[in-house]
């Protein structure tokens, strides 16, 4: 019989094995990409796939059952979705938002969160409402539609974030007009997903919709008002002092960072945005920010993300589209989601007074999903609402929207009047 000891000695064995081959996989598949000028989160996405039954668990069956299981650890489950909420906080955090006080730009990030929105979804689900039939037959088509429509409008606030920061444009104009329309989509994505998986549990009523809305509005105008002189107050008490952050500043900030999390959790537009909330009341003090970011910001980027990615991998299976019809399918979704983004930013950035190059790189940026577009996937999964093949299709879908940004920006930037930093040209 196991000790109690045992059996936590035996767990804990499993998750380090997990996180060694993890971690080291994503750092590779990292350093190959940025060598073809790619941004490494894209690296670390693929190598999370390829860890998966795309690649390693078809090939090596015993071996992947022996390291990974049968299905996701609890732990490493918990582990991914910190890491999700420590990002966020960095994302938030990491920018600054100062040009957002011209009206010009406010209208900007707002015409173009519309159109990166409605467009989108109504693709969705008009796409939904086709296969339903062939593709989700066990499936209720409307909130099968539904969630497809939400994974085509969503776009990546964290993976954006870095994206824009390895180009250099987290203080361009452009930049912070492309993070405020992608936070702005992001906000309004979550809300329609708790809406649809409300609806979809036989929960949704007038009512509960209104008391959410009310409650995430009550939660920003505390925040706004409150949590903002807070952390003022915080840093003037425990500065930074030569690039450190003091051990109880850290341990408040983390608190705080928790507390906001559990909040928008229980507000229904999950955990993950009460980081990005979190971030946001932090961002004004940049040495704050550029110390988190060497002392913690490294780490969640090292550590944290690359479960997350391994986690989706494991439940993504290319290998079983094996009909030609599936493959005609993943076609079909493709070219929705990256025209159902590219025109009508484009048309929007237009409309707001940008060039036709940065109308272009813009809608390049909204069309960047991975990172909440897997969140999403993997809520729809988990919900039953979306099945294995789709799953597949939506999730190929949301590495190809990445990848191709990092090529795009690299042609798209020096005729928009923007320097590719060095590093990435080739």
């Amino acid at each position: 019989m196991h000790t109690p000891v045992h059996s936590t000695e035996t767990l804990l064995s499993s998750v380090l094995l997990q996180l060694i081959v993890m971690i080291a996989a994503a750092r590779i598949g990292n350093q190959i990409l940025r060598r073809f000028g790619q941004p490494g989160v894209n690296g670390e996405i693929i190598a999370g796939l390829l860890l998966g039954p795309s690649l390693f668990g078809h090939f090596f069956p015993a071996a992947s059952l022996a390291v990974f299981g049968a299905r996701s650890s609890v732990p490493i489950t918990v582990i991914s979705q910190i890491g999700l909420v420590l990002l966020m906080f960095q994302i938030g955090a990491d920018f600054e938002f100062q040009h957002m006080t011209l009206p010009r730009n406010r209208r900007a990030a707002l015409g173009i969160a519309a159109a990166s929105i409605c467009v989108p979804f109504a693709l969705g689900l008009g796409l939904g409402e086709l296969s339903a039939g062939q593709l989700a037959p066990k499936i209720d088509p409307l909130v099968y539609s539904l969630f497809l429509g939400v994974g085509m409008a969503i776009t990546a606030v964290p993976i954006l974030g870095r994206i824009l920061r390895e180009y250099d444009l987290t203080d361009k104009k452009i930049g912070v007009v492309a993070i405020s329309a992608a936070a702005i989509n992001d906000v309004t994505g979550w809300v329609l997903l708790a809406g649809i998986a409300a609806y979809a549990s036989a929960r949704f009523s007038a009512t509960t919709v209104g008391l959410q809305v009310g409650g995430i509005v009550l939660l920003g105008l505390i925040a706004w008002f409150g949590l903002g002189r807070l952390t003022s107050w915080l840093l003037r008490r425990m500065p930074v002092e030569n690039g450190q952050l003091p051990p109880n500043l850290m341990t408040v900030t983390l608190c705080l960072i928790f507390i906001i999390g559990i909040c928008t959790y229980k507000l229904g537009i999950f955990t993950i945005f009460g980081g990005f909330l979190a971030g946001l009341l932090f961002h004004r003090d940049r040495r704050f920010v550029e110390a988190w970011r060497a002392q913690v910001g490294k780490f969640v980027l090292v550590f944290f993300l690359p479960v997350f990615f391994t986690y989706t991998g494991l439940r993504t299976n290319i290998l079983g589209l094996t009909h030609s019809s599936d493959w005609i399918w993943l076609a079909v979704v493709l070219a929705a989601a990256i025209l159902g983004k590219l025109i009508p930013v484009y048309l929007a950035s237009r409309a707001s007074g940008f060039t036709r190059y940065e109308a272009t790189i813009l809608g390049s940026l909204m069309n960047t999903r991975a990172l909440m577009e897997l969140i999403v996937l993997n809520i729809g999964f988990d919900l039953g609402f979306l099945p294995q093949k789709v799953f597949t299709m939506m999730v190929v879908m949301a590495v190809v929207t990445t990848v191709m940004t990092g090529p795009l920006l690299r042609w798209l930037l020096p005729r928009a009047g923007y320097a590719v930093p060095v590093g990435i040209e080739a």
